[in-house]
């Protein structure tokens, strides 16, 4: 009995530590000066050096060998636990905290070259970047795949053999539906017009109350690239603007709040223990994709958007609501991951995933990536890229380390297309609600079979529990060739 109240007692400050470090980590992206990221840099890397001290004690071990859980969730957290500390034991202390400071560092890098569309001014550091999470993945791997053993950072269990032939199944249907799209005689009108910021982001709020985000746990800020950050009592989203495109802040802005519902939607009863955070990044992503798509861009809400635009905007070039949910979806040829229709958007990290695992594979270097990413793009999307930041400056995530992140974004959208299948089943009068403005009725019912477990059950079965049958892609794609079937008039 004292073994694992020690050890969960150990770990709740650990936990709390690591929150900590996530808040540094939403400053620096929002508010923090921007003169300030070398000494950023190195308050990331003391804190991470702290945190590798922690979970690597050699007290957890003695603990672990001993505990008895209790309950189910102290048995999945002694379970978490356990995979934790042998997964920091194998990284030395030095590394951990150099890839801290560096990536803390390569942030700011990233961001300066990405605004002066310059990738000679950034591939170096993530030269030093991608060195340091091949030393990790080689620690991890322990004699297995490397890429293999960072991807299982964001989702445990799979590898990078599965999401491969995943894609393989999904790439064909997927092509030959943009395919038909492209080359529809029916094509939505675009939305033009200049949509001022203020407006823009009163907009979005009123979107996230919409989709019940609690405003006394949360804020909203403005950031390069969109994300969420925090837990428990204290999750943030931020967006960006685009005047021109005011579907790039309340889409962005939906898609956050589908992240931080699951963090603030997780039981309270698992804060400050490893069940306290959203299982996988895939599932994390389910539940911002179908906010974002299957309900934030599904027809009933389409109607409801149309007429707060068209009332914070004095007007739309689209004039009925029909139009506009054809607009919202439109689909045309882009080079931004975060803005591509629901028909690309799995094709752009298919891309991605590719790229990396060369990368971390030693097949690919740093110096032909340029080369590499414009050749590919321009091989899977027919269009030339035009300039660096809209090419392979344009996502954040390999200058802050996350190599193994991007395959999960798909997998969301394939835990999405499963969840929305099973949601419409058991609340059949969604759309009535949505038409209103009101996604209560779907935030509830994801809530209950999906968000509150937080990390209480693994992912693969976590939705397959909700949804009461095997993971599969058929159910995304049917719905992705429905829904623009009838759009583009198939």
């Amino acid at each position: 009995m004292t073994a694992i109240n020690d050890l969960l007692a150990f770990q709740r400050q650990t936990e709390a530590l690591s929150s900590i470090a996530e808040r540094l980590g939403w400053d620096q992206e929002t508010v923090m000066p921007r003169g300030a990221v070398e000494q950023r840099a190195e308050e990331m890397a003391a804190i991470e050096a702290v945190l590798h001290e922690r979970r690597t004690d050699p007290r957890i071990g003695e603990w672990l060998d001993v505990a008895e859980p209790r309950t189910e969730a102290e048995a999945r957290s002694v379970e978490l636990i356990a995979r934790d500390f042998s997964r920091a034991n194998r990284i030395p202390a030095k590394l951990a905290q150099e890839l801290a400071r560096l990536t803390s560092l390569s942030q700011g890098i990233w961001a300066e070259a990405r605004a002066k569309d310059a990738p000679e001014d950034f591939l170096p550091t993530l030269d030093q970047v991608l060195v340091l999470k091949q030393d990790e993945a080689a620690a991890l791997a322990d004699g297995g795949d490397p890429y293999d053993a960072l991807l299982d950072d964001y989702e445990q269990g799979m590898t990078g053999a599965e999401i491969a032939a995943l894609f393989d199944t999904m790439r064909p249907r997927l092509v030959a539906l943009r395919e038909d799209v492209l080359g529809a005689e029916r094509q939505p009108q675009p939305l033009a017009g200049h949509f001022p910021q203020e407006t823009q982001i009163r907009l979005a709020r009123i979107c996230a109350t919409a989709f019940g985000y609690d405003w006394s746990r949360g804020r909203m800020d403005i950031a390069v690239h969109p994300f969420s950050s925090g837990r428990w009592q204290d999750s943030r989203i931020t967006t960006r603007v685009v005047e021109t495109d005011p579907f790039n802040c309340i889409y962005s802005t939906i898609h956050e709040v589908g992240h931080s519902s699951y963090e603030l939607g997780i039981d309270d009863d698992y804060a400050f223990t490893p069940l306290g955070r959203g299982v996988s990044m895939g599932v994390h992503e389910s539940q911002s994709r179908i906010y974002e798509n299957q309900m934030g861009r599904g027809r009933a809400f389409a109607g409801w958007l149309f007429n707060r635009m068209s009332d914070a905007f004095d007007g739309l070039n689209i004039t009925d609501a029909d139009a506009f949910y054809a607009t919202v979806n439109r689909v045309t040829p882009g080079f931004i991951r975060t803005e591509a229709d629901e028909v690309q958007y799995n094709l752009h990290i298919m891309m991605r995933f590719d790229l990396e695992r060369d990368l971390i594979a030693g097949k690919l270097s740093t110096d032909d990536l340029v080369e590499a990413w414009n050749d590919r793009f321009l091989r899977d999307f027919g269009v030339v890229v035009d300039r660096p930041a809209n090419g392979v400056l344009q996502d954040v995530h390999w200058a802050v380390g996350l190599f193994g992140y991007f395959p999960t974004y798909a997998l969301g959208n394939v835990f999405a297309g499963c969840l929305n299948q099973a949601m419409r089943d058991a609340v059949p009068d969604l759309d009535a609600s949505l038409a209103a403005g009101d996604a209560a009725p779907a935030v509830e019912w994801l809530r209950e079979n999906v968000q509150r477990h937080g990390g209480l059950k693994r992912p693969r079965a976590l939705i397959e529990e909700a949804t009461g049958g095997d993971v599969s892609p058929e159910p995304l794609l049917s719905y992705l060739e429905a829904k623009f079937g009838q759009i583009y008039g198939l």
